[in-house]
């Protein structure tokens, strides 16, 4: 929510700088999360100063240009070569001096030089309007009036509004503040607190009066829990136009693009008061009657962006006699609204339940600045008010009458809510005591009536349009949050009911992974569990019999759960990929959801996601793609980290991988790695290799649950390393050869590399030759040379029997 500071002084007269609001606004749980600058006119004519022409003489190189000397207010005039054909000697004249920046209607800026023309040097600019962005017109240089003083800024001539918009980052319950009078209103309290006397300036509505009678509507409500109340007044004789600067400047400081003066002033006020307003063009209101209520299931409706809606039962609707006109408290119709042709309007000011706003809002996928309040829930006693504002301030700016009384539906009048707030309560929650004179000024200050006084607590009726204030603790939310929460003192003591359930502790294990992965250089993402339904195409691994569908998404790319963590990290590696970041180590932890068995079934993941080079390149060593041996050996990391031992590999038969491994506990798949094919790569304008690890996290938690960590002591005598050149059938592979050497030796035999390959001319058809190390090692003896030769004689003769190897 955006709210302009000059906007909001119009109620609260402060002279503290933006900054120091921003932090007290913060304080006071309306987090500003930023603080930026709006020009009415960009630039501000910053470098735009009043000149008087001093002589004018034709140049002497040019027939079209003339040379004259300005008095900008310095010790010397200056001399400007000038092209307009109305400039002469005695005229007051707009200056951009030497470093001016000026903007074209592009937006596009350049910069005042001083520079030679034709041989004759000129030190600034004399302007038109349009070059200062004052006006459309280029016929000639601005002549201004000749009482201003030369040197003066031309900023503090013209109308030009420099203003700070804070930007407010507001939490779901505090419909209050929805408004630049709702924040002045929670200002007005914060300052009293530290001691700044300020009066909030309500802005008046006792000049309302009826002009004439000759414009009536009858109004009907037929389902008074949708609408409690519902008021509306005709106006006549209007002139649409465009609205006044002063108006437009508000509105667009806050990002609100001005249309014309009608609906300018219903935005106006509904940024200034919080009040949705509508207004109709009376003449396309039909029998002159207003009725508020719902229709058939199916019913057609075009709102304003052009859209042919189908209604639901529970739609609430504005209607006339014919045809219905606007979706109450959320958008308006097509066919009703204002235009340049309008005359005289129907001025709506309503309630709506906030719960059916909310629901028809959902249904059609319609989020206006109407909607967001009604959702929240107004104040229902500021109907009325809103509308005598709102048509006073039309009657300002677009001329015109008040032309009917104000109907005011409103049969059942809200009570103000009543609640006892214990002392003992207050003090609990808080944490130490606050004065009772300091809670009773708080209350004040935010319009929260202190009916009575007892030894037990303070009786109090909460202001209609504090909705969110229904129970003593969101009284003491209140109190809390203008004492300031950086008041109450901390004690060196914490106390703690937290009591473990667990001796496995799943997030510290999550924990641990992660910062493993993160020490070898991989970022974590945290992607959107919605998916396209398109990428169920993609893949063959997807079904659309186990999607689970959104009813109302948001829109047709999030409609779906994810099924696989795959695709999400594709999005993101596609962004980096486009952006020039071609070097991804992600991991992610997460859900996929499907439906199976007539179930909803969840589980965690953990997904890798590696493409592009290892390393960033330097002067010290050659970058390395990475490569499907890379991702296992993260792989086989996370593993070990985690103490699953005794995994077994085999082929993957996931198609969305060109090739891959499928690692086992116990025949249970708990991860899936490898390169993703790149039919796949290709659908997200991928065009380098990427390699893909899916965890089965839930079954890698209840494993790692009944895994102890075991250590073992560093042995204190040396190893031996031997080395075999075997030459194999190229089917072999090196694990086989592995899983025998362990199982011959078990005792002394720590471990077995593959330090070289070797397939070429030398060899016979179909072999290929691998260089394994065997490494040896005794925890209790040094080894002897005769152990170490029965050993690896033992391995040969298992190597030729079992793989038909030969030593070469």
């Amino acid at each position: 929510m955006n709210i302009s500071y000059n906007w909001l002084k119009q109620f609260i007269k402060i002279d503290w700088d933006s900054q120091k609001t921003a932090e007290l606004l913060t304080d006071l749980g309306l987090e500003v999360e930023g603080v930026s600058s709006f020009e009415s006119l960009k630039g501000g004519l910053s470098g735009v100063v009043v000149g008087h022409v001093l002589t004018c003489e034709k140049h002497s190189n040019a027939d079209k240009l003339k040379v004259t000397t300005v008095d900008i207010g310095k010790e010397s005039p200056i001399q400007i070569v000038c092209g307009a054909p109305n400039v002469a000697v005695g005229q007051k004249v707009p200056v951009a001096t030497i470093g001016t920046i000026l903007y074209t209607k592009e937006d596009e800026s350049w910069t005042i030089k001083k520079g030679k023309i034709r041989g004759e040097e000129s030190h600034g600019m004399i302007c038109a309007e349009d070059e200062l962005g004052l006006g459309e017109s280029h016929d000639g240089i601005m002549v201004l009036s000749d009482k201003l003083i030369p040197g003066t800024p031309c900023s503090e001539i013209f109308d030009i509004e420099n203003d700070e918009v804070f930007e407010i980052g507001l939490t779901p319950n505090r419909a209050d503040a929805m408004s630049h009078f709702g924040v002045a209103r929670d200002l007005k309290a914060g300052l009293k607190q530290k001691e700044v006397a300020i009066e909030l300036i309500t802005p008046p509505v006792s000049n309302f009066n009826v002009d004439n009678r000759s414009l009536k509507f009858d109004i009907t409500v037929e389902n008074n829990e949708l609408a409690p109340r519902y008021a509306g007044v005709t106006m006549s004789n209007l002139l649409v136009q465009s609205s006044p600067d002063w108006l437009k400047n508000r509105l667009n400081a806050i990002g609100i693009t001005p249309k014309n003066n009608l609906v300018d002033a219903t935005n106006y006020v509904l940024h200034e008061l919080g009040q949705p307003l509508h207004a109709f063009d009376a003449a396309k209101i039909k029998g002159n009657k207003i009725v508020v209520k719902t229709l058939p299931k199916g019913t057609k409706f075009t709102t304003l962006d052009g859209v042919e809606r189908e209604l639901h039962e529970e739609d609430l609707m504005i209607c006339d006699a014919d045809k219905p006109m606007c979706i109450a408290g959320v958008f308006g119709g097509v066919h009703s609204g204002v235009s340049e042709n309008t005359t005289s309007i129907f001025l709506e000011s309503a309630y709506f339940n906030p719960v059916s706003v909310r629901k028809t809002a959902k249904r059609h996928g319609l989020n206006t600045d109407a909607s967001f309040r009604f959702e929240r829930g107004i104040d229902i006693e500021n109907v009325e008010y809103s509308l005598k504002r709102a048509a006073l301030l039309i009657k300002e700016i677009a001329g015109g009458e008040i032309t009917s009384d104000i109907i005011d539906f409103y049969p059942n009048k809200a009570k103000d809510f009543e609640v006892f707030l214990p002392f003992n309560k207050v003090h609990q929650l808080i944490g130490q005591e606050i004065p009772i004179d300091t809670i009773k000024s708080i209350l004040t200050s935010l319009d929260i009536k202190v009916m009575s006084v007892t030894e037990a607590g303070l009786g109090l009726v909460v202001p209609s349009y504090r909705v969110d204030v229904q129970r003593p603790v969101d009284v003491i939310e209140e109190i809390l949050r203008v004492y300031g929460y950086n008041n109450i003192n901390f004690t060196q003591k914490l106390n703690a009911s937290i009591a473990a359930t667990s001796k496995f502790d799943d997030h510290k294990i999550q924990n641990s992974i992660g910062n493993l992965l993160a020490s070898k250089g991989f970022y974590e993402i945290m992607t959107n569990s919605l998916i396209s339904p398109e990428y169920i195409s993609i893949s063959k691994e997807l079904s659309e019999d186990n999607s689970i569908k959104i009813i109302n998404p948001l829109s047709t790319d999030l409609s779906i759960m994810r099924q696989s963590p795959l695709f999400s990290s594709l999005e993101v590696a596609s962004y980096n990929i486009n952006r020039k970041k071609t070097n991804l180590q992600l991991f992610e932890f997460g859900k996929t959801y499907a439906y199976k068995n007539e179930k909803r079934i969840e589980n965690k993941y953990l997904s890798l996601l590696i493409s592009g080079n290892k390393k960033n390149q330097n002067w010290v060593e050659e970058t390395k793609q990475t490569d499907f041996f890379f991702i296992k050996s993260i792989v086989k990391n996370i593993l070990d980290r985690l103490g699953l031992e005794n995994v077994n590999e085999k082929p993957i038969d996931n198609t969305d991988f060109s090739e891959g491994l499928s690692i086992e506990y116990k025949r249970n798949s708990i991860v899936e790695f490898g390169v993703i094919q790149k039919v796949i790569a290709k659908k997200f304008d991928i065009k380098q290799d990427i390699l893909f690890a899916n965890f089965n996290w839930d079954a890698i938690l209840k494993l790692a649950a009944n895994t102890r960590i075991t250590y073992k002591e560093i042995p204190k005598f040396p190893e031996v390393k031997r080395d075999f050149a075997l030459l194999l059938d190229n089917k072999v592979t090196f694990k086989e050869i592995r899983d025998i050497a362990l199982q011959t030796e078990k005792k002394l035999l720590k471990n077995v590399t593959l330090f070289d390959v070797y397939v070429g001319k030398k060899l016979a058809e179909n072999k290929k030759s691998y260089a394994v190390s065997f490494t040896l090692q005794d925890n209790k003896n040094t080894l002897t040379d005769k152990q170490i030769d029965k050993i690896m004689n033992k391995l040969k003769y298992k190597f030729e029997n079992d793989l038909g190897a030969e030593l070469r």
